[in-house]
């Protein structure tokens, strides 16, 4: 869980990137001083230099849902290839599952109360 200085200095930072401002240490601590709140003094300087050449726009728009990391050999979205390549490792895991499901038929009259 996020402590009242990391939400401090977040929230200090979406302020100025709001207000079209450069995110700096000092414009942070300004933001947190006025708002009467006690953070760690390492807080604004650390969000300041991490947040130094990041677009915040664009973390703020690409924000989606949580779930699960996508796999790390897919390609990006608006290549054409990995659905035909898909295909094909889907197909082989249906082949898979089908040969698990006969070699279960045939130990069907084997079971723990014969």
């Amino acid at each position: 869980m996020a402590s009242v200085s990391e939400l401090s200095c977040s929230l200090s930072a979406l302020m100025l990137h709001d207000n079209e401002l450069t995110i700096m240490e000092e414009k942070i601590n300004a933001l947190i001083k006025a708002a009467n709140i006690n953070v760690e003094p390492f807080w604004p300087g650390l969000f300041a230099r991490a947040l130094a050449n990041v677009n915040i726009g664009s973390l703020i728009y690409k924000v989606g849902p949580g779930g699960p990391a996508p796999a790390a050999d897919a390609a990006p979205a608006g290549d054409p290839t990995p659905s035909t390549a898909a295909a094909p490792a889907q197909e082989k895991k249906v082949e898979t599952k089908k040969e698990e499901s006969k070699e279960s038929d045939d130990d069907m009259d084997f079971g723990p109360f014969d």
